[in-house]
């Protein structure tokens, strides 16, 4: 079975469902359905870690404390890259190092995408030029500020334009399942929700 390998990124201020409802997503889908299936990885299609700039407890909003599991030059390869969002990006839209990573794992990852504010942080990279995007509804503005270049959309949860962005916190519940979808197929992403107990919100089907 090929496994994909799924880098989320962490930094001080990073809100914490925005990072953790994908990882949720992503760790617990398996191919096959089930309670059981739950169990082992033997079916499980993603390896899911987390990457930041250093190998310290990062801080996250309302003082949760998470060690990543790699810092950046000790991350494996990525194949979906995720972008958080939270109060920490604005300290992300000017730092070099970060930036200068993103890019390169963008450059051969399968999939880039992000959740709430992360799409500033792609935006600071360059990544969004030209294309559609979505954030929280709160920096719809300051992402179109970033880049005038960008086609910020309002409504959507999920945005496909060769990056996935999607809009506030919960959405990226919504987001990862839409990658999943497009990775193994509607019935797969479907199960994944049933067996979280979440209800599926603007379905997209991502190109």
């Amino acid at each position: 079975m090929d496994t994909a390998t799924v880098g989320l990124l962490l930094f001080d201020g990073v809100e914490v469902l925005d990072f953790a409802g994908p990882y949720e997503v992503f760790s617990r889908t398996r191919l096959i359905p089930g309670v059981e299936s739950r169990r082992s990885d033997e079916s499980a299609p993603f390896r899911v870690f987390t990457v930041a700039a250093g190998v310290g407890p990062v801080t996250a909003t309302g003082g949760l404390r998470v060690l990543p599991d790699f810092d950046l030059s000790a991350a494996p390869s990525i194949d979906v890259l995720v972008i958080p969002g939270g109060f920490g990006t604005r300290a992300l839209l000017q730092d070099v190092e970060i930036l200068t990573w993103i890019r390169r794992v963008a450059a051969s990852a399968r999939r880039v995408t992000s959740v709430c504010t992360g799409s500033l942080v792609l935006a600071s990279a360059g990544l969004l030029a030209g294309r559609r995007a979505t954030t929280h509804w709160g920096a719809l503005a300051v992402l179109g500020e970033l880049d005038p270049t960008i086609r910020v959309e309002t409504h959507p949860r999920v945005v496909d334009d060769g990056i996935v962005t999607s809009a506030g916190v919960s959405a990226g519940i919504d987001m990862a399942l839409a990658i999943v979808e497009a990775m193994h197929g509607r019935a797969v992403a479907d199960e994944t929700a049933r067996y979280m107990d979440y209800v599926r919100q603007d379905r997209q089907e991502l190109t």
